[in-house]
């Protein structure tokens, strides 16, 4: 078998960024997925009260895709946290605080998929796409989306 000459393969060498910029951008990552859950769980909870009136853990659990233990055991740690009321026979609550974050997460969310519908990505794989996009971004890349979609024409709902 002979081995046919081709044009020299040529390697790209990246620099690696300085310790400090490293370091930075993992521990954004690791903040971000810290987040993540907590950001869903309060923007769940809000969604389903506003919707059907009131937040069951068997619901959560059918939208997230877990199993109602899964649920329980974030809803104490939710509730540790401030974040919601657990009234027995009554559901989930969230205090204000809980509000405040599920209403920030859902404009994040909002941003990010028009930003994405700017560039022209389908209605639902933006919808999908932004759900972990929204916990990845700064607060600045975010004003950038923003911008970006008053200039394109998409308005915020």
């Amino acid at each position: 078998m002979s081995r046919r000459a081709g044009p020299p393969t040529i390697k790209k060498v990246t620099q690696l960024v300085n310790v400090e910029e490293h370091v930075e951008g993992f521990r954004q990552v690791r903040e971000a997925h810290r987040r993540e859950l907590i950001d869903d769980y309060v923007e769940l909870i809000s969604d389903l009260i506003n919707e059907v009136g009131e937040a069951r853990q068997v619901d959560m659990a059918a939208r997230l895709g877990v199993s109602q233990p899964t649920v329980a055991k974030m809803l104490k740690r939710l509730a540790s946290v401030g974040l919601i009321e657990l009234i027995p026979w009554r559901g989930v609550f969230l205090t204000p605080e809980g509000e405040q974050l599920a209403q920030e997460s859902r404009e994040r969310h909002r941003v990010v998929e028009n930003f994405l519908l700017a560039l022209g990505v389908s209605p639902e794989i933006a919808r999908r796409d932004a759900e972990g996009i929204e916990h990845h971004v700064s607060q600045q890349t975010l004003e950038v989306f923003r911008l970006f979609t008053q200039r394109h024409g998409i308005a915020a709902e």
